[in-house]
């Protein structure tokens, strides 16, 4: 079976001006087009797109998407390269988790602060520290509007 550019969109969540920009950078070499000139995908074009927008989704740069679906086209002689490219981006990735965890937990105890019952003194003692801070290192209170209400 066979699906037109509008079908994938409504399959995927991809507009139809992503689908033709992925085309135009080099994404998207397996889709044929017809006699007419219209793309035509198949189910197996639906799986790459759909590896396509994994990595994309992950932060894949394009660049690297185009390098990864240029050894797909090349089959099984660039195994090793897609593979090392691969755990290359699951590394970033992997990073990037660490780094997302990490600003999660300051959110949430920022949230806990917020949500506390005793907020309004926790954020003027916190608000207080900083101002004479920048006292004690004769700089400016850039703090002079706030007010402190606990």
């Amino acid at each position: 079976m066979t699906y037109s550019i509008k079908q994938v969109s409504q399959k995927t969540g991809l507009s139809i001006y992503t689908l033709r920009f992925y085309d135009k950078e080099g994404l998207l070499p397996f889709v044929v087009r017809n006699r007419s000139g219209y793309r035509e995908f198949t189910d197996g074009d639906l799986l790459l797109i759909k590896t396509i927008c994994c990595l994309k989704d992950t932060g894949m740069k394009i660049s690297d998407i185009r390098t990864y679906i240029a050894a797909v086209m090349r089959g099984t002689p660039s195994i090793e390269e897609r593979r090392t490219l691969l755990q290359k981006h699951r590394e970033y990735i992997v990073r990037q988790q660490r780094l997302l965890a990490q600003n999660l937990a300051q959110i949430d105890d920022k949230l806990a602060i917020y949500s506390s019952p005793d907020s309004r003194r926790k954020v003027a003692l916190d608000l207080t520290a900083a101002i004479q801070e920048k006292q004690s290192l004769n700089l400016a209170n850039t703090f002079e509007n706030a007010v402190l209400d606990a």
